[in-house]
């Protein structure tokens, strides 16, 4: 084997890994870097969000008075309303399920057939058919028996309560809010994220919104580092996982 081929299978594995690998290579004898904080419109997989929008209504000036058609307030309160205002996002997920299924069929038939007298053919078909019997030629029997029990059982607790920003006010007034946390604690980095959709008057006086008023959610939570890494399978074991036919 030569020397060039002897580097490239010593290569095959950061190449079947991908970068992920290269990213995890670089961090060993160090806990995991954390990214630093950005504009999330910025982020290469950021894409506007378009829903459908009610017509708009222009507001016609009222003459004596200070109130504006269409004003949802009349003194401006301090809650998030513009791109770039911050707000709290409350997660408070509690989600328990208990279903339980159970199936029982059995089912038995018997048939019988015979020809005890036809013209005299009956004593014909013993010797046709060595031991055969005029009074019973065809007999069947079947059975069956079919018993099925499924059981699932689920609880989810999540509660998590993380800063966001407003990324996109839609022309019903409608806020498009990303929030983002990591913390890193002994070497393993935990990852938030909270996306969604939320209406000005859902949001509290304390400038915080609860995750049940958010249209379009998307809440994730998870991480990377040695924990992580002692709970997952290797990347051989993930390929022969999905490659093995049996």
């Amino acid at each position: 084997m030569t020397q060039k081929a002897l580097h490239g299978l010593m290569l095959l594995p950061l190449l079947l890994s991908g970068c992920g690998a290269l990213t995890r290579l670089s961090e060993v004898g160090g806990p995991p870097k954390m990214s630093p904080s950005a504009d999330p419109t910025k982020e290469a997989n950021y894409q506007p969000m378009s829903m459908p929008m009610p017509a708009l209504q222009t507001a016609t000036p009222q003459a004596g008075t200070l109130w504006r058609n269409g004003s949802r307030a009349f003194f401006k309160d301090q809650r998030a309303a513009q791109v770039g205002d911050l707000l709290t996002v409350l997660v408070n997920v509690t989600d328990n399920a208990d279903v339980k299924n159970g199936t029982t069929a059995t089912r038995s038939a018997g048939e019988s057939m015979g020809l005890p007298n036809m013209f005299g053919f009956e004593k014909v078909i013993p010797s046709m058919m060595a031991g055969a019997s005029a009074a019973s030629l065809v007999s069947t029997s079947s059975s069956n028996n079919n018993t099925g029990t499924g059981e699932i059982k689920r609880a989810d607790t999540v509660t998590l309560r993380l800063a966001g920003v407003v990324t996109q006010v839609l022309p019903n007034g409608n806020l498009v809010v990303a929030a983002r946390q990591e913390m890193l604690v002994n070497s393993e980095l935990r990852q938030l994220l909270v996306t969604g959709v939320v209406r000005p008057q859902d949001i509290a006086s304390d400038n915080t919104v609860t995750h049940d008023r958010m249209a379009e959610a998307r809440i994730a939570y998870g991480g990377r580092g040695q924990l992580t890494d002692l709970q997952s399978a290797r990347w051989g074991q993930q390929i022969v996982d999905i490659l093995a036919p049996f």
